[in-house]
């Protein structure tokens, strides 16, 4: 694929082909089992004997009563496709049928090659070990996860989803568990490191044979898209997933955290397993008023109070003397150094801390820059450290010391210096707090700066997205009226990757600087470290305003339909989203649809649903095309009207009868509709179920009667394929809602949907509190919303009953102050 991560591309390029051989884990009592070898890759499994190339199928495939799914696998030998594709003409490569052996359902049927993608033997294996196909396909197009588990090993710690709970464990084997000379799936064998009271669980075996030896009780067999990797690693063969193994603090620690907008202080009395991450137990300063009982909080959330001091910046080196850093870099030692061997205090006129832009000088070439990622003490190294991600490649490291990760990042872009070798980047040099701010305002959040992110982040996904993105200070901080593109930005971009192409795509040169600042100043930073700061959005408004695309960027209220549309169509030159055919016009092109209907009294609670299809039939419009990204703007107008108290989100959109010269499904009996009667939909015997199409049969029986026989028949075209009414069923054309953007009053929010769960929800809001009045700052942030999946499972005419005020959490932003809809369809982004 275009666009890999570093990551990606090496993980492809180390990678070799399944062949459908397992990796036996260590202990197994296959008497055939190698030894393993620490970090053995998925993809490094077996000699290879006659090729066999695996696809996903990418659309549902109809045959006669059958339908085959979408995320089916299809095999095929490879001299079978290489011969059929020399054979084939070259100018239709992509419609050519060839014949493919289904995995699942054990039939071979000729399919056209456009229909399908190419997968490795490695992803061909891990995706058939995930059911129903539904999901597989989606792993396939949108989720991280596939890339992540082939990079895992075995030993790795890791978290598995089992039922609703979350398990720590650790890597015993990777690979099948069914012998068969077809592709069974590749599955990882985990040992689980708590006593667990649920079912499914083993002692290392599967079938009557032992892949992997264990406690009773404690194996799984698990498909990767269940297990995680542990976001603190500890990476030493056999290592414990033990948290306080993982955990930086220890009893004893003095340690510091944010409460009210205040900084408090504690004391750590314990650390405990919280599934996905690792809680902290503590007891307040009683010194500073607080009150004496224990308290937890998640590991992410409280840091040690010694690193929170104030060092001085490193001065040009006057001295020819140098010194070698742990992980054998030779440092300029100056003054500061000097001062510090002596066990003087360094002069605090800076304060250094994480995600802090600094400079390092080198004695063997110019200053290299970069970004603190990590603070803290390292094994058998004196003083504290700082684990800084280079901006170039001159590095030693991806972020490991001696076996265990402190960080992550690239290789060779990871370096561990003395902290007081750090000196603020000359080019912030104006954005760094002196020591007077630190007096005056003493650290907080508010001070920090987000990084300039080069390489391709993808969007975090279900627990990942919950750890990057949830939290206070945390998603894009909003400044003076920027709430309409903080909200739209973080709705588009956050949990979706759906457009993408507006990151990557050939633009004019003048307006090259400004895709950059989209790309690697803010989506990027915010999908790898969950916050973007004021000044890069600013920058983005900036070259916006200065380009001339629309004044008052910088300043003024504006509307996210409007931002949207300036830098999809006049910077970018994004091909429109949306294509629309109407009756008697010629054809439209547009980057959202804003709904127009007529004023009815009986839809009271409308669906998305149903407000699309009545604005559709209302306007007499088709989609000449599947989209890749639906945006729909609902019917309120300034910030005061809105035609529907309540509006139910459609957690899927159904377009397939909104599409022209598609083949559609009859209203009755579900077979190829030839027909569509207007008037009927307009009858409220059937207003409330959507657009009506029949076949010729249940034409003339729904009609039978005096009025029926008044109504209008309008013919139906369909594809050649389909006429002659030779499926017994049509295949339905659904969009998933990603997100939601609500405006109440003149302020915008977000409300994202990062998992396949009805209730994964979050909410996010650039300026949900403030500090320090007007010379202070917004602080933004994303919370978890599950409370809004609960009302989706509510009748409508129940939740129309339900005052808003009553409405638990922050649902009633979202059911009752809605704005804009977005829906993503992941397989047509493929082809976009």
């Amino acid at each position: 694929r275009e666009g890999q991560t570093d990551r990606e591309r090496g993980t492809d390029r180390q990678r070799q082909r399944l062949g459908g051989a397992p990796v036996h884990g260590a202990g197994s009592g296959r008497p055939d089992a190698p030894q393993a070898s620490r970090k053995q890759d998925i993809g490094a499994m077996a000699p290879k004997e006659s090729k066999t190339l695996y696809f996903i199928l990418l659309v549902d495939f109809p045959v006669n009563e059958r339908v085959f799914p979408a995320g089916t696998i299809a095999a095929i030998p490879e001299a079978d496709y290489r011969r059929e594709g020399a054979e084939g003409a070259e100018g239709e490569a992509g419609r050519r049928k060839l014949k493919f052996h289904l995995v699942d359902a054990e039939v071979s049927l000729e399919l056209e090659a456009q229909t399908l993608q190419e997968l490795t033997d490695a992803q061909a294996g891990l995706l058939q070990a995930v059911s129903p196909s539904a999901r597989r396909l989606q792993l396939y197009l949108d989720d991280p996860q596939l890339v992540d588990a082939q990079c895992l090993g075995l030993h790795d710690p890791v978290t598995v989803s089992h039922h609703t709970l979350t398990l720590p464990g650790i890597i015993r084997y990777i690979g099948t568990i069914v012998s068969s000379h077809q592709l069974t799936g590749t599955y990882f064998g985990i040992e689980l490191q708590v006593d667990a009271n649920v079912d499914g669980l083993n002692s290392g075996e599967f079938g009557g044979t032992r892949f992997f030896q264990c406690r009773e009780n404690s194996g799984i067999f698990v498909p990767f898209n269940k297990v995680k990797r542990q976001w603190l690693p500890c990476c030493e063969p056999g290592a414990s997933a033990d948290p306080q193994g993982s955990c930086p603090f220890l009893p004893g620690d003095s340690v510091a955290f944010y409460m009210a907008e205040e900084m408090r202080t504690g004391t750590v009395v314990g650390i405990s397993d919280g599934g996905a991450t690792v809680l902290v137990h503590f007891k307040p300063d009683p010194s500073k008023g607080e009150l004496s009982s224990t308290r937890k909080l998640p590991l992410e959330s409280i840091v040690k109070q010694d690193m929170l001091q104030p060092y001085g910046p490193l001065r040009h080196s006057l001295s020819g003397e140098s010194r070698t850093e742990g992980d054998g870099l030779e440092l300029e030692q100056g003054p500061v150094q000097q001062a510090l061997v002596n066990g003087d205090s360094p002069p605090p006129r800076h304060w250094l801390g994480i995600t802090s832009t600094v400079q390092i000088n080198m004695s063997n070439g110019p200053p290299v820059t970069g970004v603190i990622q990590w603070i803290g003490h390292l094994p058998g190294v004196d003083g504290q450290q700082a684990g800084v991600e280079l901006d170039v490649d001159q590095g030693l490291t991806d972020g490991c010391w001696r076996g265990r990760y402190y960080f992550r990042c690239p290789p060779k872009r990871g370096i561990f210096v003395h902290l007081a070798s750090c000196q603020p980047d000359a080019r912030f040099q104006s954005l760094s707090p002196t020591r007077g701010d630190w007096q005056e305002h003493k650290p907080t959040a508010g001070s920090r700066e987000s990084c300039v992110v080069t390489e391709l982040i993808a969007p975090p996904r279900e627990e990942e997205a919950v750890r990057v993105l949830q939290g206070r200070m945390r998603g894009i901080q909003g400044h003076c009226n920027s709430c309409y593109m903080d909200a739209a930005l973080f709705s588009l971009f956050s949990c979706s990757m759906v457009l993408d192409s507006m990151l990557y795509k050939t633009t004019a040169h003048h307006n090259a600087q400004l895709q950059q600042i989209l790309r690697e100043e803010i989506v990027n930073p915010l999908r790898r470290d969950g916050f973007v700061d004021c000044k890069k959005v600013m920058n983005l408004r900036q070259e916006l305003t200065q380009g001339g695309y629309c004044a008052g960027f910088t300043s003024e209220e504006k509307d996210p339909e409007e931002f949207l549309n300036v830098i999809m169509q006049q910077v970018l030159g994004l091909e429109p989203l949306l294509k629309l055919k109407s009756e008697g016009h010629k054809d439209q092109e547009c980057y959202c649809h804003q709904i127009f209907i007529d004023p009815d009294d009986e839809l009271l609670v409308p669906t998305v649903q149903q407000l699309v299809e009545r604005s559709f039939h209302s306007n007499h419009l088709k989609l000449t095309e599947v989209p890749s990204c639906f945006i729909i703007q609902m019917p309120r107008f300034g910030k005061s009207y809105k035609m529907f108290e309540k509006i139910i989100p459609s957690l899927e959109l159904d377009i397939t009868d909104l599409l022209s010269d598609s083949p559609r499904g009859c209203y009755v009996c579900g077979g190829l509709a030839t027909q569509e009667c207007e008037d009927c939909f307009k009858d409220k015997l059937f207003s409330k179920s959507g657009l009506k199409q029949f076949c010729d049969t249940c034409w003339k029986q729904v009609h039978s009667d005096a009025s029926g026989r008044r109504h209008v028949s309008l013919a139906l075209r369909c594809p050649a394929g389909y006429e002659g009414g030779r499926w017994a069923g049509v295949p339905r054309e659904q969009m998933q809602l990603f997100a939601v953007l609500c405006i109440e009053t003149s302020h915008y929010v977000s409300f994202v949907k990062y998992g396949p769960q009805i209730s994964d929800w979050m909410f996010f809001d650039s300026m949900s509190d403030r500090h320090g009045g007007e010379s202070g700052y917004n602080i933004p942030s994303v919370t978890a919303c599950p409370e809004v999946g609960q009302y989706m499972d509510i009748p409508p005419a129940q939740l129309a009953k339900q005052s808003g005020r009553d409405m638990a959490g922050v649902a009633k932003r979202q059911f009752c102050d809605a704005y804009m809809y977005l829906y993503q369809n992941p397989r047509m982004a493929v082809y976009k």
